[in-house]
């Protein structure tokens, strides 16, 4: 059978961490492609190439036509791959991990399991939102009153300062015009913002279903990580992008959100924040998704893990 055809795809260590990579490109009605293990995209105006191997998040928008080549090498880079609906409302995709340890997906997965750690994840998200409160002693339904409390203020700053009028938040997500603008502003900025999150919990190795706050769906913990940075990031922008009256606020909207990421490294405070709050007491605040690369093991009962690929019958342990 003839070897694998093309260029080979980028070795581990070659690719960039998730928090210093480019935060995501939104192209729409163009035709995406691999050359060598750069994406293309191209359209009336010409070619563009896309380093993959520093890419956090493609988002495809409408018209766009994209190879099996291109979605290889974006997958063996562990950048996000997301098609989404008119004006990016919708997600509906995400490539692989970059991680080739378990660790923080299993250290995820035990403070989900467990009612009292669940609780701490939660109110440590919740503390973030009110810096200098203490939130410890509060239940689930206080922490939601208050949070509840803090985005209406929010909205309310935020109309005052713009000048825009807000009633509430009101948005279809199958039919993005039948909002008005700043809603749709509203939701162009915080579907980028999903998209960017999304990119860095899949890179880190988590299970983006598994929430603390949110449940029930398949990006849960995607809200929930996204929720830490919308009073900062993605509502000021949507009122500021409105107030400018642009003629497509949507294309408008996702150029000031890509911006403020990169300009205010929002990809490593997310995967440092997300770090610190699945392992609190780990002292490495510098771990590497990439540490321990392709070390599979077998749980051996309790704590207790052993070597895999041996032969653990009763004659011998021989490699396999």
């Amino acid at each position: 059978m003839p070897g694998r055809m093309g260029t080979p795809p980028p070795d581990l260590p070659e690719l960039v961490r998730a928090e210093e990579r480019l935060s995501f490109v939104y192209v729409e009605r163009a035709i995406v492609h691999r050359e060598h293990n750069a994406v293309t995209a191209t359209d009336e105006r010409g070619t563009v190439h896309i380093p993959a191997a520093s890419l956090g998040a493609l988002l495809l928008g409408p018209g766009t036509t994209v190879s099996h080549q291109a979605i290889s090498v974006l997958a063996e880079s562990g950048a996000t791959v997301v098609w989404t609906g008119e004006r990016g409302v919708r997600y509906y995709a995400h490539g692989r991990s970059l991680a080739r340890t378990s660790r923080v997906l299993e250290a995820q997965a035990r403070a989900f399991a467990n009612q009292s750690s669940r609780l701490r994840v939660a109110r440590e998200m919740y503390a973030m939102r009110f810096p200098g409160e203490d939130v410890s002693s509060l239940t689930m339904q206080q922490l939601r009153g208050r949070e509840g409390a803090r985005v209406r203020r929010i909205y309310r700053q935020e109309s005052q300062r713009t000048k825009i009028p807000w009633n509430r938040r009101d948005y279809d997500p199958n039919d993005f015009e039948a909002s008005d603008t700043i809603n749709m502003a509203l939701s162009a900025a915080h579907t980028c913002l999903y998209g960017i999150v999304h990119a860095v919990i899949v890179a880190l190795g988590c299970a983006p279903g598994l929430g603390f706050v949110h449940t029930g769906h398949e990006r849960a913990f995607v809200y929930d990580v996204a929720d830490l940075y919308k009073a900062e990031v993605t509502i000021p922008i949507a009122f500021d992008v409105v107030a400018r009256q642009p003629a497509d606020v949507g294309a408008e909207t996702r150029r000031a959100v890509r911006d403020a990421v990169f300009d205010g490294a929002i990809l490593s405070r997310c995967a440092r924040d997300i770090r610190r709050l699945l392992l609190p007491d780990d002292e490495d605040e510098g771990l590497d998704e990439l540490d321990d690369i392709n070390v599979v093991q077998l749980w051996d009962g309790a704590d207790r893990v052993v070597e895999a690929g041996r032969d653990y019958s009763a004659s011998a342990e021989t490699p396999w």
